[in-house]
């Protein structure tokens, strides 16, 4: 990565900035030049234009960081690739661009002709253009992407998104009247996996980030609802995972001289969306196991991939319901039937082209319908549970579906036990180790 760190305190209209992007793709390459920053104790916000290599191609945007992270970025939705330059400009008319070659524009603020002045940087981090008497005509608080930060306010029907690497899925942090919430999205399918309420069934109006926590906020303003900080430090930002989907309050550790989470949502990995790989399930050591549908062909490889789940298929004569006791899912919100068997419910399934997978709940006699097998994750037995997957019809076929309900749940806990199997082998080799050294001892000084 390189740097220019060249910083004005606000940029006039007229102003142009151009950075060179490399000629040969180069993997982690990032390179910024520096704009504007505050006028803080470090860390304080900088805003820079940048150039980043993405995907076999080089990204032009731009974006504020607080120390070294990135917590507002213009091409977080849409990417802007270019070639030869990424330019900067903020034209006379007002309006803030960035640009490749042949003026070829990829983002814009929209602003021309509304008495735009100059852009600043405020100590919030919001980043804004502001006119001659400093009204503001655009902000990037108004364009969350992945961060909330301090002092920033996110009204109901407001969402944060984050996009783990080489994945089609996403998550969400929606603010929802009734509830904020985390979702998984797998192309048009939505589940939620995390939520909190006020109490007494309160509607929210909006929500905003303070030195101690996460307030919930009604139509007049009246907070009604807090998820307090862990730690004494005042909070700077909340941000939702890339990697993980969790959601977290970070507070600046001036002794480690970096941020650390103060909160987190979601404190398991089994209780991730995400915590294993599809049609793995999530065990009790937060280790992942095949579900146990593979080929002989796959069972040699290191990923479980979904073998002989059946997606895309239905009807009694093509597929059938493979059953397992003792799992369930962390996602919600997704079709349900209440009041029926658990026959029914596979049934259900099986007619359904687009349902690969259902939990049902022998003590509420509700079944859930779910498109993906993600999330999936071992529970008690005694919790009434069953998750069942659509499988090609003649997969139980010759073991007997008894015996293949145990061959999977064996599967299970295959991980689990080779971990015993190693911890106590551990111990009994080192206290074998150790008599032998008193032993030897023993001997010497006889």
């Amino acid at each position: 990565m390189f740097s220019n760190g060249f910083c004005n305190s606000d940029i006039q209209k007229g102003y142009k900035l151009t950075l060179a992007v490399p000629a040969e793709y180069s993997l982690g390459f990032i390179g910024r030049a520096f704009l504007i920053e505050t006028d803080q104790i470090a860390p304080n916000f900088r805003a820079a234009v940048s150039v980043e290599a993405v995907n076999g191609k080089f990204s032009c945007s731009l974006e504020v960081l607080l120390g070294d992270v990135k917590v507002w970025n213009s091409g977080h939705y849409s990417r802007f690739y270019v070639s030869e330059k990424c330019v900067l400009e903020l034209t006379k008319d007002g309006d803030l661009r960035l640009k490749g070659p042949n003026d070829r524009v990829g983002w814009l603020s929209g602003t021309s002709r509304q008495g735009v002045e100059r852009l600043q940087i405020l100590r919030t981090g919001n980043l804004v253009l502001v006119d001659v008497v400093n009204r503001v005509k655009w902000q990037s608080f108004n364009f969350p992407t992945d961060v909330m930060l301090w002092g920033q306010r996110l009204n109901v029907a407001t969402r944060l998104t984050s996009f783990p690497g080489n994945s089609t899925e996403f998550y969400s942090f929606e603010i929802q009247r009734y509830r904020i919430a985390l979702f998984l999205h797998s192309g048009k399918l939505n589940y939620s996996y995390w939520e909190f309420k006020p109490s007494k069934n309160r509607n929210i109006s909006f929500i905003a980030l303070g030195s101690n926590g996460l307030g919930l906020f009604n139509d007049k303003g009246k907070k009604i609802a807090h998820i307090y900080s862990q730690r004494l430090q005042p909070l700077r930002f909340l941000s939702l995972g890339n990697r993980t989907g969790n959601l977290a309050l970070y507070h600046y550790s001036a002794n480690d001289r970096n941020f650390q989470a103060s909160f987190q949502a979601i404190n398991k990995t089994c209780d991730l969306p995400l915590g294993c790989k599809p049609c793995e399930i999530c065990t009790f050591t937060n280790s992942c196991s095949c579900i146990g549908l593979l080929t002989k062909k796959e069972k040699d490889k290191s990923d479980c991939g979904c073998g002989e789940i059946a997606v895309g298929f239905c009807g009694r004569n093509r597929v059938e319901m493979l059953e397992l006791e003792g799992v369930g899912s962390v996602l919600r919100d997704g079709p349900k039937m209440v009041n029926v068997s658990k026959e029914e419910c596979a049934s259900m399934c099986t007619s359904d082209c687009k349902c690969v997978g259902v939990l049902y709940s022998s003590a509420e006699l509700e079944c859930f319908f779910y498109g993906v097998v993600m999330g999936v994750k071992q529970v008690e037995k005694r919790s009434g549970l069953i998750y069942m997957v659509k499988v090609a019809k003649g997969t139980q076929r010759g073991r007997g579906k008894r015996n293949l309900k145990k061959w999977v749940l064996i599967l299970v806990g295959v991980v689990d036990g080779l971990i015993i199997v190693l911890v106590f082998g551990g111990l009994a080799y080192y206290l074998i180790r150790r008599r032998r050294k008193k032993s030897l001892a023993c001997d010497n000084s006889s």
